[in-house]
């Protein structure tokens, strides 16, 4: 059986460092951005065989659109990474609503939808993995970045439920929270 990982916020950063490991352990990728043109760039470098798509993680539409692509074109996903992620650091009297909206909508339902997506694959394969990239300021907070922190701390929250309710269908659910410079 074909091992392929999606790989959400691929482009860069953790994620394209996943993809790069992913690629090495012999998966065939989705590299998965906002930025098609950043996407493909991503997906080239690591060789043949990868694909790149376009999708906003927090349009269910997006998602749903993206699953059914990319399955159709690599097959069904058995390792899904969600790395998308926005910040926008200001003290919270501050912060607009639309910033704290994009931030939650990206960060945590994103990861939500992405989930959900790849569920109905993994659930009929009983079996999968799925790695949620948190932040250790979702954890332990940080002035300036309550929002973010509430969209991080959210997402371990729902990882952790989310492993209990699959986990019977042989579906790893983990969530790392690295640190970022300057934590």
């Amino acid at each position: 059986m074909d091992k392929v990982c999606a790989v959400f916020g691929g482009s860069r950063g953790i994620g394209r460092a996943v993809a790069q490991l992913m690629a090495q352990k012999g998966y065939r990728l989705a590299i998965i951005a906002r930025n098609l043109e950043v996407a493909k760039a991503a997906a080239a470098d690591l060789g043949g065989g990868h694909l790149a798509f376009s999708c906003d993680v927090a349009k269910e539409h997006d998602v749903q659109k993206t699953f059914e692509e990319l399955e159709k074109n690599l097959g069904p996903v058995n390792f899904l990474v969600n790395a998308a992620g926005i910040s926008r650091d200001s003290l919270l009297v501050r912060t607009k609503t639309e910033d704290m909206i994009s931030q939650l909508h990206t960060n945590l339902l994103g990861s939500m939808l992405t989930c959900k997506a790849a569920m109905k694959t993994m659930i009929q394969q009983q079996r999968g993995s799925i790695v949620n990239v948190g932040s250790i300021i979702g954890l332990k907070g940080n002035a300036g970045q309550s929002v973010y922190s509430a969209s991080k701390g959210g997402l371990v929250g729902f990882s952790r439920a989310l492993a209990k309710e699959v986990a019977r269908r042989k579906i790893r659910v983990n969530v790392v929270a690295p640190e970022s410079k300057g934590d």
